[in-house]
């Protein structure tokens, strides 16, 4: 079968029209961030902010029209909005104005949090900067719940470097279900889903905030998770409009802070912990990655980024620390090569201290 091809799926896109303007979506600029890999689709609808609720339909319409392409096995499409920046009011003569009506509770936007049926709890595991390990620690902490007799998923929401595929060794492409969903791909006993599955690996993503926090809001409804006793994420570095979307739209258990043992990463841990403070999601608890290093040869410890800051961070701030990770070229290469040390070695020690950071996590959720 022929693969699907920016034209044809433009060309279908072309029956759709906006019904205010009576003109199709292409023509209007609306279809942006087109993305297509192996037969899967992605792409956003841009659409004023005030106009978003009633043009779902519009969207669902776009969504099964490119859907019926010969070759097109999933279609995701999500609405986003670009609002333009108000000026700035000119401050009236005479005294300050009084607050506005209204406690806390009115002034303050609220967001419906997405109904997970069969999913009993979900973690995000989220690092201040990158570099710090998160991703392998969201690998193993995932096959160590998982080594635990516990129903896990892994969504990898880092949309704009997704590494979990090829850390779970995983190269086939998502299918369809018959009801329409997308099946999760599943190796060493965990499920798993990424926007990875849907682009080329070697493209760079140049979605705007809203077109990525949509479609990885697609990513929770339209995937076939299924009875779940915990789904893992997997973050973006950062503190963004995804993380601010996680957080109002999906209904968190808590969150981990992942950071290496020296000041500067401990910094924009702190800025982590502010913002999951603010938007009162629990933090589980700290990890220290690369806490230290063995060498292999002569069997003597090396500090290289210092050792126990994260562990004082916690101490200072009044939460848990959940355990440290040591700096290993094997927990690196069994990750690199699609064979996480938790599943690859077992028995190791440093599957071992997975399995017990797992445990502290499991017990608090």
């Amino acid at each position: 079968m022929a693969e699907i091809t920016a034209e044809q799926v433009l060309e279908a896109l072309k029956q759709i029209k906006d019904p205010e303007k009576d003109q199709n979506i292409v023509d209007l600029g609306m279809v942006s961030g087109l993305q297509l890999k192996d037969g899967h689709v992605a792409f956003g609808i841009e659409v004023d902010p005030e106009r978003g609720p009633q043009l779902e339909p519009l969207r669902k319409a776009a969504e099964d029209i490119v859907h019926a392409l010969p070759g097109v096995l999933t279609v995701t499409a999500v609405l986003t909005a670009e609002r333009e920046a108000a000026p700035e009011p000119q401050a009236p003569a005479g005294p300050p104005p009084g607050p506005p009506p209204g406690g806390p509770d009115q002034q303050q936007a609220t967001f419906q949090k997405m109904d997970l049926l069969g999913i009993d709890a979900v973690v995000a595991v989220a690092s201040g900067k990158g570099g710090v390990g998160k991703s392998t620690t969201a690998v193993n902490l995932a096959l160590a719940m998982a080594a635990d007799g516990k129903r896990v998923g892994l969504l990898d929401a880092d949309i704009y470097g997704p590494s979990i595929p090829r850390m779970l060794g995983i190269k086939e492409k998502p299918t369809q279900t018959a009801s329409g969903m997308i099946a999760p791909l599943e190796n060493y006993g965990i499920k798993c889903m990424s926007i990875g599955f849907l682009v080329e690996e070697e493209t760079a993503m140049i979605w705007r905030g809203p077109m990525a926090t949509g479609a990885l809001e697609q990513l929770f409804k339209d995937v076939a998770w299924g009875e779940l006793d915990c789904l893992v994420i997997d973050l973006p570095p950062g503190t963004g409009d995804i993380h601010l979307t996680m957080a109002q739209r999906v209904p968190l258990s808590g969150a981990i802070i992942v950071s290496t043992p020296q000041d500067i990463a401990l910094a924009d841990a702190r800025k982590g912990l502010s913002m999951f403070a603010k938007v009162e999601i629990p933090v589980l608890g700290l990890i220290e990655n690369m806490s230290y290093f063995h060498c292999p040869h002569c069997g003597e410890r090396t500090d290289i980024f210092s050792h126990g800051g994260a562990k004082t961070e916690a101490d200072k701030l009044g939460m848990d620390f959940l355990g440290e990770i040591p700096l290993d070229i094997v927990i690196r290469e069994t990750s690199d090569s699609g064979h996480p040390i938790v599943a690859s070695d077992p028995e190791s020690e440093h599957t071992k201290k997975y399995l017990e950071i797992a445990g502290k996590i499991w017990a608090k959720i």
